[in-house]
């Protein structure tokens, strides 16, 4: 295996948006859930994301996930690793972006590290430091409204500030314009002045470009899809890559009931439940029950769900909107009402699969993550694309026969989604 790039997410969808774009710049890619075990075969690739739930979790547990992940990429050869984070960069002032961005640097011997979390295919730029979406302010956005993380402030200059232990600084739009030596000699001067990280702004593609071709002469970055692209691009631009052909060929096909599960609260994942509630039996899940008696309301879910899986797909939600997931974490604090909803959904997930579902779809990061820890799966290759970043995965190294998912970013989709994944997942 050669492997170019290693990459470490910090959620599973975002694992899967940064594997599916690495995937179509020619990057032969495979996922992995965490650090595999030594005995999973791995195909001839270019480059392998590391998949994580780190993004919320207490920042002395995320720095040691990510360090052990730093480890293993680099005894396989990977001369720069990037931690992947969300285009929304959430995360509260303890982290968890900071530390574990201080601890990748200072692991390398890096002086500073590029931290980009722009994708402006996707409508996320980043100008004078501050993150929009689309022509708002993150902080203005719809996208402020994380359940676990919300985003107040657009200026990723002080968010990242306030996490890390070195100081941050701004690598701006003309800098970047003026190209690869203006950037390098920008990060030369931050250095002198004690900072120990860079937000890079980025309204275009040709930036991530810019951004990539820099980012490779470290050892070390951060960032969203968007800059792992730019890297993509860099490798096959520089011949250290030749650009393979991604799609589904040799994958096999499944068959068989499909379910689909959706822990999101997001408009766009509100709005794909309503949508699929025209073409599918969708049962909404009480959220203060998953908490109270979770038992009996996943019980509840496996059974409606049984009922009807040998007719065709079924959804389980357990979205709501912003305002009805605040009053649950209201009452029962959030870290509670989270988890019990996680492990309510991952139940049922568990549930599914031993009844014979082999297509899953999951929307939302954080349920995402709870059901793949429990089904056990270590790895995925990529197949086509349902939208922009959100790949079908094939199941490597599970018992039972051939699986396949979709793991999607609550944000991620067209109003179709769950109808578009299914019609791509044989």
């Amino acid at each position: 295996m050669t492997l170019a790039l290693g990459c470490i997410a910090d959620d599973y969808t975002g694992a899967s948006d940064l594997a599916n774009s690495l995937a179509k710049a020619g990057l032969r890619t495979v996922q992995t859930i965490g650090v595999p075990d030594a005995g999973l075969a791995l195909p001839e690739i270019d480059a392998i994301v590391c998949a994580f739930k780190i993004r919320s979790v207490p920042a002395a547990d995320a720095v040691a996930a990510a360090l052990q992940a730093e480890t293993w990429l680099r005894g396989q050869g990977a001369g720069h690793v990037l931690y992947k984070v969300c285009s929304t960069f959430d995360s509260t002032d303890e982290g968890n972006i900071g530390p574990v961005t201080d601890a990748l640097r200072a692991r390398a011997g890096e002086p500073i590290a590029l931290v980009n979390s722009a994708f402006p295919e996707a409508g996320r730029t980043i100008y004078q430091g501050h993150l929009f979406v689309g022509a708002l302010p993150l902080n203005e956005s719809p996208l402020k409204d994380h359940p676990l993380n919300p985003m107040t402030d657009a200026n990723l200059v002080r968010v990242l500030a306030r996490q890390s232990r070195s100081g941050v600084g701004l690598v701006d739009r003309k800098t970047i314009a003026a190209g690869d030596a203006a950037v390098v000699a920008r990060l030369a001067a931050l250095v002198q002045e004690g900072k120990g990280a860079a937000i890079a702004d980025t309204i275009e593609d040709g930036d991530l470009e810019t951004l990539g071709r820099v980012a490779m002469t470290h050892k070390v970055s951060t960032g969203a899809s968007g800059l792992g692209l730019g890297i993509a691009r860099a490798l096959v631009a520089s011949g250290r890559v030749r650009a393979a052909t991604s799609g589904s060929a040799g994958l096999e096909v499944v068959g068989g009931p499909a379910a689909c599960l959706a822990g999101s609260c997001s408009q766009a994942t509100l709005g794909q439940i309503a949508e699929a509630e025209r073409i599918m039996p969708v049962l909404r899940l009480d959220a203060e029950r998953l908490v109270t008696d979770g038992i009996a309301e996943t019980d509840r879910a496996i059974a409606f769900a049984g009922e009807r899986i040998g007719a065709g797909p079924v959804l389980v939600a357990s979205s709501g909107t912003p305002a009805e997931v605040a009053a649950v974490q209201a009452k029962f604090g959030r870290d509670a009402a989270g988890h019990a909803i996680e492990a309510g959904m991952a139940r049922i997930a568990e549930a599914l699969v031993a009844r014979g579902v082999r297509r899953l779809v999951v929307a939302g990061g954080e349920t995402s993550g709870a059901v793949v820890e429990r089904l056990a799966i270590p790895a995925f290759r990529l197949g086509p694309e349902i939208a922009p970043g959100v790949p079908v995965l094939h199941a490597l190294g599970i018992a039972g026969g051939p699986m396949v998912l979709a793991l999607k970013s609550g944000n991620f989709g067209a109003p179709t989604f769950f109808a578009d994944a299914l019609k791509l997942m044989p």
